[in-house]
């Protein structure tokens, strides 16, 4: 696994870099799967993958990274859920618990409604999409099947959150998560980690499909 996961690494890293500047650039495929690094974090020699992802809908792969990285709605991206939940329990600010809730639900928007500080709520966003600005970037594969698509993200996920020589850094923002997962896992997510890792078709495929740079 942990063979695995080093190729991965120093695969990825071969491709174009994009950033929180980066949403509009044409070179981000319509569909694919996106690889997250985090500045200060590094695994294998290099910089780490901190959140692999992809998309259900045809065309969306530059939507949804727009969501993670600069639509400041923790409702529309678990990734920026997941900052928040970080920095408010970093701070024991009590507001956690009404962060949790997803409002976009009715029933949620009539129960938890009057708890919302949404002054508050857009300064935690704006703060999430600072962090993001500052400290994370993404490859991306062009992978224009959604079944391949899916199947891969699993795979990717699978060979990284299994590897026994990735280790976030002591000071990685995810260790104040109050999601288990999340803390003991290193990744900023907690679907598909138990997946099968790649093998080493499924790696070449990856190769194919990455995103190089000019």
């Amino acid at each position: 696994m942990s063979e695995f996961c080093e190729k991965l690494h120093m695969l990825i890293r071969e491709g174009r870099r994009f950033d929180f500047n980066s949403m509009g650039d044409n070179e981000i495929p319509l569909n694919g799967i996106y690889v997250m690094f985090e500045k200060g974090e590094s695994s294998h020699g290099g910089e780490r993958i901190v959140r692999i992802g992809t998309h259900t809908g045809d065309k969306q792969l530059r939507s949804r990274i727009y969501q993670h990285f600069k639509n400041e709605n923790k409702n529309r991206s678990i990734f920026r859920k997941n900052i928040g939940r970080c920095f408010l329990n970093k701070e024991k600010n009590p507001y956690l618990s009404v962060w949790e809730k997803d409002m976009t639900a009715r029933k949620n928007k009539e129960k938890f409604g009057h708890l919302r500080n949404e002054g508050g709520e857009t300064k935690i966003e704006e703060r999430i999409s600072r962090y993001i600005k500052k400290n994370l970037s993404f490859c991306v594969l062009d992978v224009p099947n959604k079944e391949d698509r899916l199947h891969f993200e699993a795979r990717l996920i699978g060979t990284v959150s299994g590897c026994e020589k990735r280790f976030p850094s002591k000071n990685w923002l995810g260790h104040f998560s109050p999601v288990d997962k999340i803390k003991k896992n290193g990744l900023w997510q907690v679907n598909k980690l138990f997946s099968s890792p790649l093998n080493e078709q499924e790696l070449l495929f990856v190769s194919k499909a990455l995103v190089r740079k000019k």
